[in-house]
């Protein structure tokens, strides 16, 4: 029994129009042929080794990494030919294997690559050169013997060359001799002055008119149209021309003996050769699949061995490429599939989607074990079936005298007989092309069969029984395709877990039938079951504008805490800005009084010098301590700036420090903006430069330092405030863990704690951590992916190996 059913399936799912696309973007006839080789697989280890290529080159091409791409070619033919004794191949063929060969080098050398960790860049690409034999003189060896124009080089052979040099030589005589003989003959009148030299078979003669040709002794080779003109070769070069005929023939004949060993070298290469250039092949149609899935947005989804699917944001990968010139968008389509629901049976109404989600289906998984990506989240997971079958379109035969309705009963009979635990079906309009009633009853029946084999599948249907075996049998669950029906539009979304209404008198009245004849079918078909559909389908419209609601709602939530934290950092800031302001305004008044009580002595000294009375001297002078006194009093009571939260210390309150604008030189002092600490350059390399806090160095950017002018950083207890400032840096070094766990953690709060692990990982030098987040909905996942790439210090972040939680986890490195 063949795996998939039935033979078009690529035809009925549209594989074969992807496999074109594949064609198409092959470079060379090796790679086409293994586009012909596709075929669908069920050995996982297979699957996991296709898909793995292809999502190795998909990152080889988005990174912008120079791959060999050029001199594809296929050389089978010659190999073939090479194979028999005696025989050689043309020196074009020969630069076509060298120039091909040196790529299969180049290609050699890129996969076998390693990181800085000793493991292979591309593993699982590496898989197609290990333990290749490659033949690294070969190149040197056909280049000493053919040039970059395709011909046997001169001093291939010293008996070459010697012919050549001689070839030459009489070329050039008979050539002179040529020019002489014209010249002359323009001059004697027997020759038109216009004329030049011309070739008649092979060889350089002299157009003379016919009535002068007895002028010049020679042959004549040829005549013109009109016989006007005769072509005529002077006796005296014929014999010059006839030695190098002979000469031309000697050199074929030495060529032919080069080429020869030539090909001796290659005959016992043939068998490694082969393999080199399959290699080649192969390493084309990874390229198309990864460019191919690149066009069509496809990943690498998590891969098991169990029967079950749990697609996340599937698209039809040909309505998506059909689409995406015209801007237009293809609504995605989750799908699950597992012990617990094996059967999805969907319904909903006409041009709803109902069969392009199927097709879906079938092509996307059928892709997935052909080893192509496929266009999902990439977190999301698929199993690997041994049978996938699909009954779709109409299959009416005119040769085998079947209906419609008997070819869809005959794949149900096969359905039936081959179907186990590890068999996806898909069957379209289920129980339809005959009798309602009876076709409902059969399509029950098969689909209880099915249950009962454990096999796992996606049915479309407008049979109310159908739809009611969700309630009767455990693994049988409903879906819908969504429909507006106050817009009269569908939604093509799926929803899982309700069935789905026709909608059939809604859209015949949008188009235009009477009112009174749908009066009267739905008297005819009872209002009851009619209420209940569109009851069921309006609700199912309020629940989706609900959760739309609600997601706006966390949104704005999450603005609003993140509105109060700019609030209270606002707040906090402006209240130590008005202490800063009340600090002057005390330093002023103090200089004020200063002042004054210098203009009062200088008052108190002039009397004494003018011999005023004592008395009332000391009575203004007891007036004017009055005042001061009360003065300083009401001064006093001004408070000392105070920063929101901490006690004041005079005895390591640092002095206000001064920004030095110059360049950063080592051993000037700095700070990084925002902070308080001070450090010493030890070092600068570039844009980085490297800072000493007490005994523990610090890489940062210049463009992230500040530079303080010295003497501006002295505090009245720096030592032990040094001391303290080491103390937590080697306390918050000790205590920091490259890895922070944010599953279950509301999305701000997530944010808040994410900010603070890049801050310390940052200033602890740490390159690279790993953030736990979980799969989920995705929608955690999305928000970090969103706060990452707004910071600067982030070089780049991408999803953790598949085997080590893929799409749970993000990795993130930070600028070096």
């Amino acid at each position: 029994m063949d795996t998939c059913y039935p033979a078009n399936f690529e035809e009925k799912t549209g594989f074969d129009q992807l496999r074109r696309m594949l064609t198409e973007g092959c470079f060379s006839e090796m790679g086409k042929r293994k586009v012909d080789q596709i075929g669908f697989k069920t050995d996982m280890g297979q699957i996991s080794l296709l898909l793995g290529q292809t999502e190795e080159f998909r990152h080889i091409i988005l990174s912008g990494k120079h791959f060999p791409g050029a001199n594809y070619f296929d050389p089978e033919d010659i190999f073939t030919h090479l194979q028999l004794k005696d025989t050689f191949a043309e020196a074009e063929d020969l630069l076509d294997i060298r120039l091909s060969y040196e790529t299969i080098l180049d290609i050699v050398d890129f996969l076998s690559a390693q990181k800085d960790d000793n493991t292979l860049a591309y593993p699982w690409l590496a898989g197609l050169v290990t333990n290749m034999d490659v033949d690294r003189d070969l190149p040197g060896f056909i280049n000493q013997v053919i040039d970059e124009k395709a011909e046997v080089k001169d001093h291939a052979s010293q008996l070459l060359s010697d012919i050549r040099k001689k070839i030459k030589s009489l070329e050039s005589k008979s050539s002179s001799r040529l020019s002489a003989i014209l010249r002359e003959g323009k001059e004697q009148g027997w020759i038109q002055q216009d004329v030049e030299l011309s070739i008649r078979n092979g060889r350089l003669v002299i157009p003379v008119s016919a009535t002068h040709k007895r002028r010049i002794r020679g042959f004549i080779h040829d005549h013109s149209a009109t016989g006007q003109t005769v072509y005529l070769e002077p006796e005296e070069v014929f014999g010059i021309n006839n030695q190098v005929r002979d000469l031309r023939a000697a050199e074929r004949q030495e060529i032919i003996r080069i080429l020869k060993a030539v090909a001796d070298y290659l005959r016992p290469r043939i068998p490694p050769l082969k393999n080199a250039y399959d290699m080649l092949g192969e390493v084309d149609l990874i390229r198309a699949k990864a460019r191919l899935a690149i066009e069509m947005n496809a990943q690498h989804p998590t891969i098991s061995d169990r029967a079950h699917v749990e697609w996340i944001k599937a698209h039809h990968p040909l309505l998506y490429l059909a689409y995406k010139p015209q801007g237009k968008h293809v609504e995605p389509l989750s799908v699950r599939l597992d012990e617990k629901n094996r059967i999805l049976v969907i319904s909903g109404p006409n041009a709803g989607g109902k069969s392009v989600c199927l097709k879906t289906c079938g092509l996307i998984q059928y892709m997935l074990q052909c080893g192509l990506l496929v266009p999902m989240e990439n977190y999301s997971e698929s199993g690997i079936f041994n049978h996938l079958f699909i009954d779709i379109g109409d299959e009416q035969s005119l040769e085998n005298d079947l209906s419609t309705y008997s070819s869809h009963l005959v794949n149900m009979d096969v359905f039936l007989r081959h179907a186990d635990k590890k068999t996806l079906f898909l069957i379209d309009e289920f129980g339809s092309g005959t009798e309602p009633r009876i076709g409902g009853a059969i399509a029950e029946a098969i689909l209880e069969q099915l249950h009962l084999r454990g096999s796992l599948g996606v049915v479309t249907t407008h049979y109310a029984n159908l739809k009611l075996m969700a309630g009767k049998y455990p693994g049988i669950v409903n879906g819908s395709m969504l429909f507006d029906s106050r817009n009269m539009r569908p939604l093509f979304k799926l929803k899982t877990g309700i069935p789905g209404s026709s909608f059939a008198f809604e859209i015949a009245r949008s188009i235009g039938l009477p009112d009174k004849l749908l009066e009267r079918a739905a008297e005819l078909s009872g209002n009851q079951d009619l209420d209940f559909d569109l009851q069921l389908q309006d609700l199912e419209l309020k629940k989706h504008e609900l959760e739309d609601k609600e997601l706006q709602l966390r949104k704005a939530d999450e603005f609003l805490s993140e509105m109060i934290d700019k609030y209270e950092a606002l707040r906090a800031e402006v209240e130590c800005r008005k202490n800063e302001i009340l600090h002057q305004a005390r330093n002023e008044a103090r200089g004020i009084l200063e002042g004054t009580n210098k203009i009062i002595e200088k008052t108190i000294r002039d009397i004494r010098e003018s011999q005023a009375d004592k008395d009332k001297t000391k009575i203004a002078r007891k007036e004017l301590d009055s005042f001061i006194h009360d003065t300083k009093t009401k001064l006093s009571d001004i408070p000392e700036p105070q920063t929101k939260g901490k006690k004041k210390n005079k005895k390591t309150r640092v002095k206000d420090v001064e920004i030095d604008t110059s360049p950063i030189q080592p051993g000037d002092v700095v700070r990084i903006k925002g902070q308080e600490t001070a450090g010493e350059v030890a070092l600068i390399s570039g844009r980085k430069a490297e800072v000493i806090f007490g005994s523990f160095r610090l890489k940062a950017d210049i463009s992230e330092l500040e530079k303080l002018k010295k003497g501006s950083t002295q505090t009245d207890s720096s030592q032990k405030a040094g001391s303290k400032m080491l103390f937590d840096i080697n306390e918050k070094a000790a205590s920091f863990r490259p890895e922070i766990d944010l599953r279950s953690t509301r999305v701000d709060e997530a944010l808040r704690k994410i900010q603070t692990h890049l801050d310390d990982a940052y200033l602890l030098g740490v390159s690279q951590i790993r953030i736990i987040h979980g799969k989920g909905d995705g929608i955690l996942r999305a928000a970090l992916r969103d706060f990452l790439r707004g910071q600067p210090r982030v070089k780049s972040y991408s999803d953790e190996h598949p085997d080590r939680g893929g799409a749970g986890i993000t990795i993130v490195d930070f600028t070096g």
